[in-house]
């Protein structure tokens, strides 16, 4: 007689969990793996075709997915003629600074033909990050949505989403965006601005030739939508709106912030903002225009266009009636500031306000972790300046020189190898200096009149803080060449934005008034225009960091330096060796 063999408890054991590790449902600290091919494709916007460089032919590039405590691996593949890199915007890469990304900071570039695996561990961050080019201006196109999940089984500290969606605000160049950047270094002058924005791509029906480019968020009544914002522009801050609809704001940055309401959103390159968008619970009979256009504080040419996406609602009747047309229902518009700040007061007032409204959740799951105490205190100035026209060539910048920026008047001047090589391998004396300067060497009424003299140093400059340093930094505008809004990014951080306003800082009286209770958590802040902005962070993160203003022709004329966090004393404090196909330069 026959029967039937059951297998013993250990091998039901091992299939369930070899099963388990298969499924997302019940994987916790996934490693994921992606593989990005960098290659050109054809794009036609505005009636116009060019060639641009994306990721796996995809403008903009594919979503990067992953849960907080997974591993991710992305095998980057150069298939293109130019130098690429990419950096993974926002991601912490505690011990991973081999896989930050920025050219001959933390690597050097991936040449045409080879690759490069990027290996990094998202550790306490959740929310939306980007991942972009880091080399020239490439990430006028390279660019794409990191979408990170809660842990398994946890749950967001707000009401559970009905649906997720990125909108990515992006610029549109007609012409090659290398070309621009090459033509402004070599003339001195501004670029030329850009076409278009964008909103996943698409400028929208408000541009000529536009009117089938339109990006469309298509709706139910009564459900609450996460919309995963993400500035990638080169050049502009932007603001966001939703006609007839509140957004309430709920992390920026991949941290969670104690949450409130706004018709209207300001996000400037780099940054990233969470917002809920609950519909009307009934069907509205109208559609609704998704705008995005800039914030201009400067003295230069702006892209003075607006970008449009639609709104539009899911008709519940249209299956058992005949539905309204969309083109026939009416087409609200949200109203957005006055593009040039510089005009109009209340508009840089209705930012600093909007700001101040940014605080961190600061629960006991959530907590802010602000340095009470600091060890290191650093004043930058940063803005504008020049550098003088070579012999026998002829600028179009201030005066017959070149636009140049700095930090504190020092204009970075990116080395030949890669700075984290350098300090790894006790190399450093012949790649950059590590006499950056903690304050300006000349001191002057920093948004009063401008000094004379508008020329930087030009170098290659850090500042080396021991593991484990608690830093203040204070950045602060100046009017050289006129006030401007600089979005400061720092790479490999995040940090807690303690205090800011407008004119000079006061060392004697500000402070007081810092708030190390709640301040919102960021790895990208804007310094106001004509104003200044204090920081506070934990150096525990060994390795080279990069800092940058994310006005990607600021960065281009030198706004920018790297920090030095030298390694802790604990075999977990020190940065590993690198990997093995970390590219060559």
């Amino acid at each position: 007689m026959g029967y039937l063999r059951f297998p013993s408890m250990a091998a039901l054991l091992f299939c369930f969990c070899v099963a388990a590790a298969l499924m997302p449902e019940f994987a916790e600290g996934r490693t994921r793996h992606y593989i990005f091919n960098i290659k050109y494709h054809n794009v036609t916007r505005l009636c116009s075709t060019r060639r641009i460089i994306s990721v796996n032919g995809k403008f903009p590039g594919p979503r990067l997915v992953a849960r907080e405590g997974d591993q991710v691996l992305i095998k980057v593949v150069n298939r293109i003629k130019e130098n690429v890199t990419i950096h993974w915007h926002g991601i912490r890469q505690l011990r991973s600074g081999w896989a930050d990304g920025p050219a001959y900071i933390t690597q050097c570039p991936i040449q045409s033909g080879q690759s490069y695996i990027y290996n990094f561990t998202i550790t306490g961050q959740r929310g939306t990050l980007l991942y972009h080019a880091h080399i020239s201006w490439l990430r006028a196109t390279v660019y794409g949505p990191i979408i990170i999940l809660p842990r398994r089984n946890e749950s967001y500290p707000f009401v559970k989403p009905y649906k997720q969606i990125p909108i990515i605000l992006g610029e549109w160049f007609k012409a090659d965006p290398e070309a621009v950047i090459s033509q402004a270094l070599q003339t001195g002058a501004g670029p030329n601005v850009s076409d278009a924005y964008t909103l996943n791509g698409l400028p929208g029906p408000m541009y000529n030739c536009s009117s089938n480019d339109v990006f469309k968020l298509k709706v139910k009544p009564g459900k609450t939508y996460l919309l995963r914002l993400i500035n990638a522009a080169l050049n502009d801050e932007l603001f966001f709106s939703v006609a007839n609809h509140s957004l309430t704001v709920v992390d920026v940055d991949a941290s969670y912030v104690k949450p409130f309401n706004t018709d209207i959103l300001l996000i400037a390159p780099g940054q990233t903002t969470n917002v809920l968008l609950t519909t009307k619970p009934n069907f509205p009979n109208a559609t609704f225009l998704i705008l995005t256009s800039p914030y201009f504080t400067g003295a230069g040419t702006v892209d003075n266009t607006t970008a449009a996406g639609i709104l539009e609602y899911e008709n519940p009747l249209s299956s058992t009636s005949t539905p309204s047309p969309i083109k026939t229902l009416p087409l609200l518009k949200p109203s957005l500031p006055p593009i040039n700040a510089t005009k109009f007061v209340n508009v840089t007032q209705f930012v600093q306000n909007l700001a101040s409204k940014y605080r961190s959740l600061a629960s006991t799951k959530f907590p802010a972790n602000v340095p009470q105490t600091v060890d290191r205190k650093f004043f930058f100035t940063v803005g504008l300046g020049t550098n003088p026209c070579p012999k026998n060539t002829t600028c179009q910048g201030p005066n017959g020189q070149k636009f140049a920026a700095s930090i504190n008047n020092e204009s970075f001047s990116l080395p030949s190898v890669a700075m984290l090589q350098s300090h790894f391998f006790g190399q450093s004396n012949v790649t950059y200096r590590t006499d950056f300067p903690s304050k300006p060497v000349v001191q002057f009424n920093y948004t009063g009149t401008a000094p004379n003299n508008t020329n930087v140093n030009n170098a290659t400059r850090a500042v080396v803080l021991p593991f484990n340093t608690t830093v203040e930094l204070v950045l602060q505008d100046t009017s050289i060449l006129g006030a401007e809004s600089h979005p400061l990014h720092l790479h490999g951080f995040n940090f807690f934005v303690v205090g800011q306003g407008f004119g000079n800082f006061d060392q004697n009286k500000d402070p007081a008034k810092f708030n190390l209770v709640d301040p919102v958590e960021r790895n990208t802040v804007g310094v106001p225009a004509g104003g200044w902005v204090a920081i506070r962070f934990l150096a525990d993160n060994p390795g080279v960091w990069f800092m940058h203003c994310h006005l990607e022709i600021h960065t281009s004329w030198g706004l920018k330096m790297a920090w030095i966090v030298q390694d802790g004393p604990q075999p977990n404090q020190k940065l590993p060796p690198p990997p093995a196909d970390l590219p060559k330069c």
